[in-house]
């Protein structure tokens, strides 16, 4: 099982988390007011950001290759966006047209940029890829924004370094030729280029760059990517990446499990019959699985609204109000709430589908599935159950949802009455956008996922219980305390609470002495090997602070993601930071 010693986390603004990372998903905000100045734009954070949370930052590669593609394509009044297929883009183009008020000289445009492998250059092997650009104007930029940012579709940062990586070669290539003609001894300073390596450019006038190659340097790129991690063993080998996703697929379908009583007593755990590889699909992002399943789900069946049920996190309910025709939402996740979701379906109201999470993100509520189960078969509806927080290994919710969405999978269920009908719709207009290099990274990140869990779910909950027992705290928001008897429910036999806790304190002044003392690293994301904190509902409801609370999200909440460092640190620091508040 892999390990992770606890050393000091990044504690510069803007750093990416962990450091050194060219695909980090976590951004250093170590104190509670360096996150209060990125929500408020502050030039002292953002202008120090060298990374951040995939779908809300725009990493720096992908920045790059817009810009070149901005030089190709776009007028001096336009931006633009990079989407891995024609239909993202056009689901893009789609969002502008209804939610940026367009005047008349202003125009949404699409164009396609294919950047094609040398022949000659064996480490480029994932072969030519198709760029699918989305112009459109500057002031557009923030709605076109949000689009990216909802639906996760936008490209990943690896695809970005690789079509950069070509670009630079063929750049490297064409301009051997034009050296050559001047100075036949080019091969004496220049020899990394006979086997297809990256220069620094250091050799090269830089006037002489074509506009495609100007903002481009990736000289490490095959020599850290591909030499670490291949000749190592860590990762498979570039070329397996189809392989590796079905490796993913197969790995997923084996984990969901259910469990069966033989004797009256015993509980013993086996593999769902039901589930293949087949009904396994994979997506560049959590959001991106959730997006489409609402989008499968408006295709195959009516035009609804749907429910989302519970305080979820804030782009699921973005994505149920503003894709297709709304959703009523129920934010407290109670049985009142189910009680009113029943009186609304028998008033004949006609619903989509009804999306929780299991439990909830940040407070660690569970929904009541069985209810709700049997709601969803007396009115025909399908249950959508987010279960990234309580995970495969912890909790067994597949019994009653239709379709399970988890991390970059989505898992649907051959016992349920809407099957074939989404099957059949799946098979049409699913997409494989997952980019092949950042498949192969999640095989290997896979592969001792049950393990760390267990040893997560140790630490995790002793952490808890210091937390809890301390008068400095106020609230503890952890499956074990917050709906414990419908959890208790669905938990596994060997499973435990998960990795993931919130946290309130008797006062604004408290949470921030706590988050500013913690020695851990600081900044957005979870489900990381190492232990992670923000303050959630600073990060994610920022200017609708007064809504959240009405649903117990308060402003002063610090979320916790708790990573495999030694167990006994990790009190010992929380212990450090609960001393730290002095009121």
């Amino acid at each position: 099982m892999p390990t992770t010693s606890h050393s000091s986390p990044p504690a510069e603004v803007g750093c990416p988390i962990p450091a050194n990372t060219p695909h980090a998903i976590s951004v250093a905000l170590p104190k509670w007011q360096d996150n209060v100045d990125y929500e408020e734009g502050r030039e002292r954070v953002v202008n120090r950001m060298l990374t951040g949370y995939p779908r809300f930052f725009i990493n720096k590669q992908i920045e790059k290759l817009m810009s070149t593609c901005e030089q190709k394509f776009a007028k001096p009044s336009e931006s633009c966006l990079l989407y891995p297929s024609r239909k993202t883009a056009e689901r893009c183009r789609d969002y502008l047209r209804r939610y940026y008020e367009l005047s008349n000289s202003a125009s949404l445009r699409l164009a396609e940029f294919t950047v094609v492998t040398p022949d000659r250059n064996k480490l480029l092997i994932q072969g030519n890829i198709t760029l699918h650009v989305v112009l459109f104007p500057k002031d557009a930029f923030s709605v076109a924004k949000t689009f990216w940012q909802h639906t996760g579709d936008g490209i990943s940062s690896r695809l970005a370094e690789y079509a950069l990586n070509i670009l630079q070669t063929k750049f490297n290539e064409q301009y051997t030729k034009s050296f050559n003609k001047v100075f036949t001894k080019r091969a004496s300073f220049c020899k990394r280029y006979s086997n297809g390596q990256i220069s620094n450019l250091a050799c090269e006038p830089k006037e002489t760059l074509s506009t495609d190659i100007s903002l481009i340097d990736n000289s490490n790129f095959i020599e850290q990517n591909f030499y670490v991690e291949e000749r190592y063993g860590r990762n498979l080998p570039i070329s397996f990446n189809e392989k590796a996703k079905i490796e993913l697929r197969r790995r997923i379908a084996s984990s969901i499990r259910i469990e069966e009583s033989k004797d009256g007593s015993v509980l013993t755990e086996r593999v769902e019959k039901n589930v293949t590889e087949d009904d396994v699909f994979l997506f560049p992002s959590g959001m991106s699985s959730i997006f489409h399943a609402h989008r499968f789900l408006l295709t195959a069946f009516s035009q609804r609204k749907s429910i989302c049920f519970g305080f979820t996190y804030v782009d699921t309910l973005k994505i149920l109000q503003k894709f297709g025709p709304g959703c009523y939402f129920y934010g407290n996740g109670l049985s009142s709430d189910i009680d009113e979701i029943e009186s609304l379906l028998e008033s004949g109201e006609k619903i989509l589908a009804l999306f929780c999470e299991f439990p909830s993100n940040p407070l660690c509520k569970s929904p009541d599935l069985r209810r709700l189960r049997i709601l969803a078969d007396k009115y025909d509806f399908p249950i959508v159950v987010d279960e990234t927080i309580g995970n495969f290994v912890n909790v067994k919710v597949f019994e009653w949802a239709d379709i399970i969405v988890s991390s970059l999978t989505k898992i649907f269920s051959g016992d349920r009455r809407y099957y074939e009908e989404l099957k059949k719709v799946i098979n049409n207009e699913y997409e494989d956008l997952l980019w092949g290099e950042d498949a192969v990274f999640l095989e290997r990140n896979s592969r001792t996922f049950r393990e760390r869990i267990m040893k997560i779910n140790e630490s995790t909950e002793e952490i808890c219980e210091l937390l809890r027992s301390s008068p400095k705290v106020r609230k503890i928001y952890y499956p074990k305390y917050v709906t414990p008897d419908i959890y208790l429910q669905y938990k596994t036999v060997n499973g435990g609470f998960g990795g993931l806790f919130s946290i309130t304190f008797h006062s604004d002044l408290a949470a921030q002495q706590f988050f500013d003392s913690l020695v851990i690293a600081k900044g957005p994301s979870l489900g990381t090997n190492f232990t992670l904190a923000c303050p959630y509902t600073i990060l994610a409801h920022y200017h609708e602070l007064d809504w959240a609370s009405r649903y117990g999200v308060e402003p002063g909440l610090i979320r916790v993601s708790v990573g495999l460092e030694d167990k006994n640190d990790l009190l010992k620091m929380f212990q450090q930071s609960l001393d730290a508040i002095t009121e």
